[in-house]
C-alpha cells in the first residue's frame, strides 16, 4: 500500500493539507466523532471517550502497518486542527482494488472542502498505489455521500442487502465505484472547461 510507513505522504490542495493523524490529535478527533450527526452513517455509535478517540486513531496506524489502508487528517491550510479524515481502507492489491471512507466535522459541511479532499486522495491512489478500481459503499439514506461521490464521477453498481450489521442493526449498502479510465476522462474534461 504505502512505499515507505517511515515517510507519510502528505497531500496539498488549495484549501487543504492532509496529513498523518497522531495522538496529539486525539481531542479533535474526539470532537467530530462525538457529534451524532457526523456519526449517522459512519458504522459506530458517536465517541464519548478521548479513548475512542485514540483507539481510532491506532486503527488508522494498524491498517497503513498491514499496508491495506492509509487515512489522511484533513487539516485547513494555516490551521493544525485536524476537521476530518479521508483515506483508503480494505486494500486488495492484487486486484489493484480499495475502498474509500472519510468524515468531517459539521461546522465545514457545505463549503466543498470534503469533496476537495475526497478528489485529492483519489487521485494520489490512481498514481501512486496504481489502483484500478475505488469503492465507495453507502448507506441509502445518506444522500449527501451518494452526492460527493458521484461529483467525482463514481458509478453506482447495485445494492448491497444486509450488508453490514452495525449499532445492533443490518445495513443495505449502495456499492460505487470509480475505475482509474473514468476518472481520467473525468479530469481531462474539468481542464478543458
Amino acid at each position: 500500500m504505502c512505499r515507505d510507513v517511515n515517510t507519510f505522504p502528505l497531500i496539498e490542495t488549495d484549501r487543504l493539507i492532509l496529513r498523518k493523524i497522531v495522538k496529539n490529535d486525539a481531542n479533535h478527533v474526539l470532537e467530530y466523532l462525538s457529534d451524532k450527526e457526523v456519526m449517522k452513517y459512519y458504522g459506530l455509535e458517536p465517541f464519548k471517550t478521548i479513548h475512542e478517540a485514540l483507539e481510532e486513531i491506532s486503527w488508522y496506524e494498524s491498517i497503513l502497518n498491514k499496508k491495506t489502508g492509509i487515512r489522511w487528517g484533513m487539516t485547513l491550510k494555516g490551521e493544525g486542527k485536524v476537521i476530518g479524515s479521508c483515506g483508503f481502507l480494505n486494500s486488495v492489491p492484487q486486484h489493484y482494488r480499495t475502498e474509500v471512507g472519510y468524515e468531517l466535522s459539521r461546522n465545514y459541511w457545505g463549503y466543498g472542502i470534503a469533496s476537495e479532499a475526497l478528489e485529492a486522495v483519489i487521485r494520489y491512489g490512481f498514481k501512486y498505489f496504481k489502483f484500478q478500481r475505488i469503492e465507495a459503499l453507502i448507506e441509502p439514506p445518506n444522500i449527501p455521500s451518494q452526492k460527493l461521490v458521484e461529483k467525482q464521477g463514481f458509478i453506482k453498481e447495485g445494492l448491497l442487502r444486509n450488508y453490514e450489521f452495525t449499532c445492533g442493526k443490518f445495513d443495505n449498502l449502495y456499492m460505487y465505484s470509480l475505475l482509474k479510465q473514468d476518472f481520467d476522462k473525468l479530469q481531462k474534461k474539468k481542464l478543458s472547461m
